[in-house]
């Protein structure tokens, strides 16, 4: 209709335009406003038929009824109730300055309205300023005798409906109608038609009752649990069908939500027994089900007080009833009814929620991770929901904390169900820990023979046993650390414990550690309310732990005294002590491996530590220092398999371990073989100088002699400037680095074993020249090895040349003398063949071989990728000598 009607306002007014009538728009426009206005009006009088229609089922064929509901609708939408009529609060605050004058005409009360109204009004807070001083005003001037419509007619009852009299066409004046009665309420209306029905409301005691069971967790007798086959109880609630008696619909919504306690309830105490006849359960399950039955005898608790009460209201109810069945509004207040058990219970609710999720995470987690869980919903806005949290991680956690106190402050894990994030290895809980040792300083496990050590085969077990107690025998298991402790923490809370427990077992100080538990007892206890001190007593045990397993290793079983020795031996720090060695074992050494024997071998070691600056040594140190060959092969002499060996106990044998050792062991293999290229060199420089007189009779070969004293010092300083490296550079600047961590005494044993690991690691890539590059990190160390064997081959050659000198020397001293008629002997004459141009051969192939490698090996350090691999490069090739003398090589081979 709408449409219709703005197709005819558009076709008037083009008419207008077109015909020039003088009807003005307005006039049009009002017409039509009048017309949408009835359409409306139409639109809602329909719209309100059809709702009471629907809503009063009565009212369908009743035409007045009808009639009646719809004007008292219209009536209601009409009305202006809810509106000021004077929204100006400076109007309304004139009335009340004139009502204060009125009643106190000094004006000191209009004077303190007004200050108070200014303060009212400067407060940002408050929106509804001027409904709050209409308030006021409205009970200032609010009496018995008048009535308040004329300050709020918004709340005044409307008049009633003054219809005037009106003559109908004959000239009767007919009576003024009587007003429609306004009916009576929905609620009376729809209690008459069940009444007439035959149904009735079913009495809210019985459903009170049926509620508090279901509190219970058990079915009423009209309302009950639907179970189902194959579990106990169900989620859906079933009202039981009745002929006679209804429940109605909020009724029922009501009690669904009363009968979520009682499922929530049946969740949490079913958890409860269970866990209970279970076999095997942990401490903070147990702990967790201690607090759940705690609360849930609180529940039991608030259940008996709400069936005593209702008790109580169902007798007084029915006596009231029976003495005055009129006035009974004085005990109605102590009634219990459904809405008021619904705010009883409220509470309960947000319990039974937490209490049955913090159920549902347990049945699949355990130990730590499920004091995790729970502390993740500790991170929630609700401050219910944190306290209750609180409390229940403050019950939850106390198994928790008792294993951290006992770990951190003594060693010990106590964990029999596996809940803590510490967790032990089965198989080295039989481990035997090593004996103290009779030697000063140290511990040893004794041989079958009595001998120290025994045989190398029992002390590398024994080494592998000491690694393995602290590397293995408890593990740091992150997923049952709880949020609230932090890893960082979590990593020093392990560290100390294993510090405690090897201080107790490996190094046999348990009177320290009983010591400091006696003492830790004495302090707080260790809760979850107090992350703070918790925080405290970590850091506290951390530093006390690491500072007296320090104080152990390098006091008691004097550490730093062994590694020193192993620098000194096995590295050749001492220098008279390897050229001492390097002279008794000498000629040992070149004879066939299968020709010597141990105890000759040990004998010549005693004898250089007693020739040298070692004897200063202590015993103890130098008793650990012993002579042994390797599994050698046909063919091979003593340098081949000759090595020192150096045997360290518990608990020093977890620093140096048995993959340090071999460490140890392949860099004084490689220095040793660098200190016989040294020795080789230097006997034969000295031999070539003091013969010279003897060269003097040969002077056609006094030019390759020069050319041997070239290649020579080449050679002596290509091998005193790779000493120079691995000692000045690497060695004493590795071993600075350690000394200063040892001094300072920080951190704990992970943080010794890995300073002591990169004091190798660096001591191993620097001096073997280790490359980066995979599959090619020992490409340099080939062709060191493969130049000393050049440079050996070399040595060899000279002393055959030497000889050969000599001989040619003596020859010709005999012809001199037979020319002289002096007869020395008999002279021999081999003119078949002459070794010299074999020997010149194989001097220039060696010198040859020897230039190419020194050249192949600097341009690898060039290019090196550490910076003092690259500067020992520099120095083998001071002012580019191998670059040159390669290009004037490449010169001559292209002139030729």
């Amino acid at each position: 209709m709408q449409k219709r009607l703005i197709r005819d306002y558009s076709r008037a007014r083009d008419r207008m335009d077109a015909s020039g009538s003088s009807i003005t728009i307005v006039h049009l426009a009002s017409h039509f406003t009048a017309i949408s206005l009835s359409t409306k009006m139409t639109t809602l009088v329909s719209s309100l038929e059809s709702l009471v229609s629907s809503l009063v089922p009565s009212a369908r064929g009743d035409r007045v009824l009808r009639d009646e509901l719809v004007s008292h609708c219209r009536d209601i939408l009409t009305s202006h109730i809810g509106q000021n009529q004077e929204p100006d609060l400076g109007y309304l605050s004139d009335q009340a300055k004139r009502h204060l004058l009125q009643t106190s005409p000094s004006g000191s009360n209009s004077l303190k309205f007004t200050n108070l109204l200014s303060r009212l009004l400067d407060q940002p807070v408050l929106s509804r300023k001027h409904a709050s001083v209409l308030f006021l005003l409205s009970l200032a001037t609010f009496t018995q005798t008048q009535s308040s419509a004329s300050f709020l007619p918004s709340l005044a009852p409307p008049p009633p409906s003054r219809r005037p009299t009106t003559a109908n066409p004959n000239g009767h004046v007919s009576p003024p109608r009587t007003p429609v009665s306004r009916g009576k309420p929905k609620a009376e209306l729809l209690k008459e038609y069940r009444a007439k029905n035959g149904l009735s409301q079913l009495s809210e005691q019985l459903l009170l009752r049926d509620a508090l069971y279901l509190l219970q967790g058990i079915s009423g007798k009209y309302i009950r649990f639907s179970s189902q086959e194959g579990s106990e109880i169900d989620n859906t609630l079933v009202f039981v069908d009745d002929t006679k008696h209804i429940i109605s619909a909020p009724t029922k919504a009501l009690i669904h939500r009363l009968s979520e306690v009682g499922y929530l309830y049946i969740r949490v105490e079913s958890y409860v027994r269970e866990t209970e006849a279970a076999a095997a359960v942990g401490m903070i399950k147990q702990s967790l089900c201690y607090h759940l039955q705690a609360q849930l005898t609180e529940y039991y608790r608030l259940i008996a007080i709400l069936e005593t009460q209702m008790s109580s209201s169902t007798t007084w109810s029915e006596d009231t009833m029976s003495s005055n069945p009129v006035s009974h509004d004085s005990g109605e207040a102590s009634v219990l009814t459904l809405r008021r058990l619904d705010v009883w219970i409220n509470d309960w609710r947000l319990r039974m929620r937490m209490m049955s999720v913090c159920v549902e995470a347990a049945r699949d987690t355990h130990g730590g991770a499920l004091v995790n869980l729970i502390h993740g919903y500790a991170d929630n806005g609700d401050p219910f929901v944190r306290k209750f949290t609180d409390q229940l991680l403050e019950e939850v956690s106390k198994p928790f904390f008792a294993t951290l106190h006992k770990w951190l402050f003594s060693g010990e894990l106590y964990d029999p169900f596996a809940e803590f994030f510490v967790a032990l290895d089965q198989s080295m809980t039989q481990a035997q820990y090593a004996h103290p040792s009779p030697l000063a300083g140290g511990i040893v496990q004794p041989s079958a023979d009595g001998a120290f050590g025994g045989d190398s085969e029992d002390i590398l077990g024994l080494r592998e046993s000491g690694l393995r107690l602290w590397e293995t025998k408890y593990q740091f298991q992150k997923e049952m650390l709880p949020m609230f402790v932090g890893e960082v923490f979590g990593r020093k809370i392990f560290s100390t414990g294993k510090s405690l427990n090897f201080i107790r077992y490996s190094c046999h100080d348990s009177d320290w550690v009983i010591t400091r538990e006696k003492m830790s007892d004495t302090g707080g206890i260790l809760k979850y309310s107090d992350i703070a001190g918790l925080e405290r007593s970590i850091d506290a045990a951390y530093q006390v732990a690491s500072q007296r397993l320090f104080e152990v290793f390098i006091g008691k079983f004097r550490l730093l005294d062994h590694l020193s020795a192993l620098k000194n031996y096995l590295l050749l720090g001492h220098g008279d002590f390897a050229d001492r060695l390097m002279e008794a074992l000498g000629t040992s050494l070149a004879r066939p491996a299968n020709t010597l024997y141990r105890h000759n071998l040990t004998a010549h070691l005693d004898t250089a530590l007693r020739s040298s600056n070692a004897i200063h040594d202590p015993l103890d140190v130098r008793r650990r220092l012993d002579a042994r060959m390797l599994e050698y092969s046909h063919g091979e002499i003593g340098w081949d398999v000759f090595t020192l060996e150096y045997k360290v106990d518990a608990p020093i044998d977890t620093v140096l371990d048995p993959i340090s050792m071999e460490t140890y062991l392949k860099l004084f293999r490689h220095l040793w073989q660098m200190k016989r290229i040294e020795v080789a060199l230097n006997a034969g420089w000295m031999r070539t100088v003091g013969g010279t007189r003897n060269f003097l009779r040969v002077p056609e070969l006094e030019i390759e002699w020069h050319k041997v004293r070239i290649v020579m010092t080449e050679m002596i300083h290509f091998i005193r400037q790779m000493q120079a490296h691995c000692h000045l550079e690497v060695i004493e600047c590795s071993w600075k680095i350690l000394n200063d961590f040892l001094n300072k005494k920080e951190g704990d044993l992970d943080a010794l074993l890995d300073a002591h690991q990169s004091y190798l690691d660096r001591m191993a890539k620097k001096v073997l020249l280790l490359s980066s590059k995979t599959g090619k990190e020992e490409t340099i160390l080939s062709q060191v090895k493969e130049i000393f064997s050049t440079i050996l081959q070399y040595r060899e050659a000279v002393d055959n040349f030497y000889n050969y000198c000599l001989t040619e020397s003596s020859r010709r001293d005999q012809e001199l003398d037979v020319q002289r008629g002096v007869h020395t002997g008999r002279a021999r004459h081999d003119e078949t063949s002459n070794p010299l141009p074999g020997l010149l051969e194989r001097l220039g192939e060696y010198g040859s071989s020897f230039t190419e490698r020194a050249q192949t090996i600097v341009h690898h350090l060039q290019v090196h990728s550490d910076l003092d691999c690259r500067f020992l490069g520099v120095r083998l090739s001071f002012s580019d000598f191998y670059k040159s003398k390669r290009e004037l090589a490449q010169a001559q081979k292209g002139g030729s």
